[in-house]
């Protein structure tokens, strides 16, 4: 009787858990039938004009797998009425059969055809349409987290531009939940790379992937253990500052107390972001064992949190086996509720924790010290440039037109040990300090002429004759030395004479 009760329960549970399951997967076709990006609004339309029956020849075309053959018709549609009113419906559907079609080639194809509909048709409904079947080629052929990632970067970057290009489409929702799903695989990525670098003790490049995932990620579904990771990081820092060698027991103590504190605030930071987190205990009992003070979440972190883990499905075995057989990864345990980053994510670099780090040090050790005196002022050299933590003299003042020289104004030269006094002076006197003016020099004479009769010499006698009213002759000329020319013609024979 015991067993025949206990089969007649198994079956009641068996039946129950199949009815779940299939009202569960009616509920996710409906859902999906709404999303549905492949439906023909104009299929309905009863009409017999042949740019519809064109287009729907296309579709039927399509459904059978016959690509080519639709591609044909709808391209036959385009350029033979080019007014018709399922120009752009039939232009979107050239993507769709590249996008079924599959393949490296045939996507990029498609990716180019959703581009060029964009460019045409910017401000129509369907262009959100475009953009979001950009996003899912890319989201298609997405890797697992410990994969190439590139396909995964490329996808968050065209839902993001999706939802900022098309806030009112109606499309939104959906777009929002990939966005989460990729982001769950990238933070899933940086998440694996940090806790290898943590098993590795490299706590400094340990940190910063997991501040990245923090930061950039907070809908993760394992920000708890993010969190966890960086106070474990931060105290594995203080134990390796504690033992180090060599180091000032005070400066010690001060940079362990330091690298305590970051942690500890990582705890807490799950306990007020994520109360209803599965390890949110964890943090708990590190807290008590730094004897550090519990914080209490609010209402409001604790209903966010607690919608945000019944959003999630629970990872089951099926999952898992499925997981490893097909070749993109497991996104079930993504968020279905709040809003995803919309933002570059921020990263943080290894080199930044390290001058952290370094300011960490450098205040532990100044840390008790005296202020250092302030340095005294040395004037500067007389061939150096004034400081300017030294005040100069005044500048020289000039006397007013009238009082001086006639020039209008005159230079008043400073006292004779002022530039002794002040060796920053702005204006210091040139040449010799003294203010005796020197004799006036004597003019110096004119060079000698060459017919001038030199000082203590008599002159020479007159070479020439005076005239009897006592004006001098003037010297008969040596016609010797003048040419042949100028001598008496001869006549006669005697120009045959040579002589």
């Amino acid at each position: 009787m015991n067993r025949l009760s206990l089969k007649i329960v198994t079956l009641v549970l068996v039946a129950l858990f199949l009815g779940a399951g299939s009202a569960d997967a009616k509920t996710r076709k409906k859902q999906k039938k709404a999303y549905d990006l492949n439906a023909n609004p104009l299929a309905g339309v009863q009409s017999k004009q042949p740019d519809k029956e064109l287009y729907d020849k296309a579709m039927i075309a399509m459904k059978k797998g016959r690509y080519d053959v639709a591609r044909l018709d709808l391209q036959t549609l385009l350029n033979t009425y080019p007014e018709s009113e399922y120009r752009m419906r039939a232009k979107l559907s050239v993507g769709d059969t590249w996008f079924k079609e599959g393949g490296s080639a045939a996507l990029t194809q498609a990716e180019a055809e959703y581009e060029d509909f964009i460019t045409f048709f910017p401000n129509a409904p369907e262009a959100a349409e475009a953009k979001m079947k950009v996003a899912d080629i890319y989201y298609e052929q997405m890797e697992k987290p410990d994969r190439d990632y590139t396909n995964a970067q490329q996808a968050e970057r065209e839902y993001r531009e999706m939802i900022n290009m098309f806030p009112d489409s109606s499309l939104i929702p959906r777009a929002k939940q990939r966005l989460r799903d990729v982001q769950e695989v990238l933070a899933e990525r940086e998440y694996g790379i940090g806790s290898y670098y943590e098993s590795r003790e490299d706590y400094i490049a340990a940190i910063a992937r997991l501040e990245t995932v923090a930061d950039s990620y907070p809908l993760y579904s394992k920000s708890d253990l993010v969190l966890i990771g960086i106070g474990d990081a931060y105290a594995g820092e203080a134990h390796a500052i504690q033992m180090a060698p060599g180091l000032n027991g005070a400066i010690k103590e001060r940079m362990r107390s330091a690298y305590e504190d970051k942690a500890a605030a990582a705890y807490a930071k799950v306990i007020t972001r994520y109360p209803m987190a599965p390890h949110v205990e964890d943090a708990r009992d590190r807290l008590v064992a730094m004897n550090r003070p519990i914080p209490e979440p609010t209402a409001a972190a604790i209903a966010e949190s607690d919608a945000e883990e019944r959003s999630r499905q629970p990872l089951h075995f099926t999952d898992s086996i499925v997981g490893l057989i097909k070749r993109g990864p497991t996104v079930v345990e993504a968020v279905h509720v709040g809003e995803p980053t919309l933002d570059d994510p921020t990263r943080t670099l290894a080199p930044d924790i390290t001058n952290q780090n370094k300011a960490v040090f450098e205040e532990a050790v100044n840390q008790g010290r005296p202020p250092a005196p302030p340095s005294a002022v040395t004037p500067t050299g007389p061939n150096e440039p004034p400081r300017s933590d030294q005040p100069s003299e005044a500048p020289l003042q000039m006397q007013a037109p009238g009082e001086g020289t006639g020039v209008g104004v005159e230079v008043v030269n400073p006292p004779a040990n002022s530039a002794a006094a002040d060796p920053n002076a702005i204006v210091k006197p040139v040449g010799t300090t003294s203010t005796v003016l020197p004799a006036a020099e004597k003019p110096t004479e004119a060079p000698l002429q060459v017919n001038d009769i030199k000082p203590g010499e008599n002159p020479a006698q007159p070479t020439t004759e005076t005239a009897s009213n006592g004006k001098p002759k003037k010297p008969k000329a040596d016609l010797s030395d003048e040419s042949s020319s100028k001598k008496k013609k001869k006549k006669g024979l005697a120009k045959l004479n040579p002589f």
